[in-house]
């Protein structure tokens, strides 16, 4: 067997056992939590009507819910522009191959994509460090406490492909190739147009050219916005709509954001409580790592990453951060230069514990990220 059957081998393998007990802890979230928390009136007509045991369909909630929706009856309801078209555009694609079930397709995109990504993440980490730091790399990616969103009915797993395949090209030096690629990522979430910046070598007229393209995906979608709506950055606007209290008129610098945050934590309980700690945690650790990766990593990985983790914040408020962090790939990369066993052991225990929690509540109808 050669080194890159091996490589699909071992990878594939990874991706296997993970999503076997994602649906295993899905399967046992039933018996441990009995009332299902989703309350949205058309979660049970588009995911429970599928026939589908529970912990199947329930990979689709919250988010997956209205990228569903999107692809059966396109933009027809209010304030979803905030959901960019690319995925639920290819749900809709695939849905003729699954005999028009909406939910097999999104779920098959997602799995597909992150599958694929999570080959080419393992190649790109191979070809700058060695095999050692790709497979930790690898593992502290999926043993990530929110990692199980690559394979939910959400952006991640797409996201996450697109950009490091852009990146990937960007290696062997296709940087038109790498910028078109690019453009599909501004079409699926904003955090795809920070590859324009991240792609430019030099200033140059030929290293300009990211500039130019990558931004095409979102510029297409703003002018179905202006066409449809009369407004060009509905996605905007629509967000502090899906009540994450995020400012789109402002800018908030991260030490109010994190004021905000303390006092939170001092004045909530419950399940808010939970999830306050954990995306003040998960921006706290991506901040660590990030720093940390300074002088470890590629100059363009790091833009990208800083982008991508800074940005959110700007709202206001650091909801969804631990998922939104999961698209910086060189987090885990640093995080496998750990030398010490016992503390790696120790992190991926914790994240496995995280996740199996996360997953539970999630699968459950109780929002997390």
């Amino acid at each position: 067997m050669n080194r890159s059957k091996k490589i699909y081998l071992k990878v594939f393998l990874f991706f296997l056992i993970w999503r076997f007990l994602l649906f295993i802890i899905a399967f046992f979230a039933n018996i441990i939590i009995s009332d299902f928390g989703n309350q949205f009136p058309y979660s049970q007509e588009v995911l429970i009507s599928t026939g589908f045991p529970n912990w199947a369909w329930s990979f689709g909630n919250f988010d997956g819910v209205h990228y569903l929706r999107i692809a059966q009856d396109g933009y027809a309801y209010q304030f979803t522009q905030a959901f960019f078209p690319l995925y639920p555009i290819l749900i809709r694609l695939v849905s003729y191959v699954t005999f028009g079930n909406f939910v097999i397709a999104a779920l098959l995109i997602s799995n597909t994509a992150f599958l694929a990504g999570l080959i080419i993440f393992y190649k790109l980490i191979t070809k700058n460090f060695n095999e050692k730091i790709a497979f930790w790399g690898c593992l502290f990616l999926l043993t990530f406490p929110t990692s199980f969103y690559f394979g939910a009915v959400y952006t991640e797993g797409i996201s996450f492909f697109i950009i490091v395949l852009a990146f990937y090209l960007f290696e062997k030096n296709k940087i038109l190739l790498s910028s078109i690629v690019g453009s599909f990522a501004s079409a699926t979430r904003l955090v795809g147009l920070f590859l324009a910046p991240s792609l430019v070598k030099r200033p140059e007229i030929k290293s300009l050219i990211p500039l130019l393209i990558v931004p095409l995906g979102l510029i297409a979608y703003m002018t179905y916005l202006t066409v449809e709506f009369n407004k060009p950055f509905y996605f905007l606007t629509a967000q502090s709509i899906w009540g994450q209290e995020r400012s789109t008129t402002g800018i908030v610098l991260l030490p109010q954001v994190f004021w905000r945050y303390f006092k939170i934590l001092v004045t909530t309980s419950g399940l808010p409580l939970f999830n306050a700690i954990l995306e003040l945690a998960a921006t706290i650790f991506a901040l660590i790592a990030l720093t940390i990766a300074t002088k470890r990593v590629k100059r363009e990985w790091l833009i990208f990453s800083w982008l991508a983790i800074l940005t959110p914040t700007l709202t206001g408020t650091l909801a969804s951060m631990p998922r939104y962090i999961l698209v910086a790939f060189p987090i885990f990369i640093v995080t496998a230069f750990i030398k010490s066993s016992r503390l790696k052991a120790a992190l991926l225990i914790i994240f496995i514990a995280l996740q199996a929690i996360l997953v539970t509540l999630f699968t459950r109808g109780y929002w997390v990220a």
